[in-house]
Parts: structure tokens; sequence; C-alpha cells
């Protein structure tokens, strides 16, 4: 039985969480896009390079689904630089994230960085 949009980017989420970039990886179609606040990727392997770089934890605060879409809110520590909060758009298609856009306040990261 094939997971709905919710529960296949709730299992993406997870095991960003735990660091389990080969699962995480393997619940993205390989030409996703991601469009964020700080930049676009285009594939799968870019987006997960980055994700391994920067190993986000998310804090889920809501999650809802419409069809194949599902939208997520949480809070986002950003590798110790801040705690963000966060609104995930995604869409999925044959059980795999094909489309991710994030929506946050970038101040608290440029603030950070301008104080160096």
């Amino acid at each position: 039985m094939e997971q709905s949009a919710k529960e296949v980017v709730l299992t993406f989420i997870k095991a960003l969480n735990d660091e389990d970039f080969e699962k995480a990886g393997a619940c993205l179609d390989v030409s996703m896009e991601f469009d964020g606040v700080m930049g676009k990727r285009n594939g799968a392997e870019s987006y997960m390079s980055d994700m391994k770089k920067m190993k986000f934890k998310y804090d889920i605060l809501q999650a809802f689904e419409n069809e194949n879409e599902a939208c997520i809110l949480y809070n986002i520590d950003m590798s110790g630089k801040a705690t963000i909060f966060t609104c995930g758009w995604y869409h999925v298609v044959d059980g795999k994230i094909r489309k991710l856009k994030v929506v946050f306040d970038p101040r608290p990261l440029l603030e950070g960085s301008n104080s160096n």
C-alpha cells in the first residue's frame, strides 16, 4: 500500500533528524526541486549533499495534507545558529517528494552572519 503524501514527508523528516541520509534520500524523486528563502537546488543529490552538511533538526508542530501535497509547520534548529519557525510545502508524486518550497524569516541567520 502506497504511503500518503504526509506519511512520505514525515518519514523523510524523521530520517533527517536521525541523520539517516540514505533513507531520507530514498524519499526524494531524483529530479526533485527545492525552492527556499536562501536559494534553490535542482536534483535530490544536490539537495541531500546540503542536508548532510547542515544536519538540521526538525521539531514538527503541525502537518496538513491535501491529496498529493503536504504542508508542515516546524521549528528548525539550523545547526545551532538559530531555531527558526518554518513552513515547508511538499509535492509528492508516486511516493517520492518531487518539489519542496520552504518559507521562513531569514533575519536571525543574517543577523548572526553580520556580527562576525
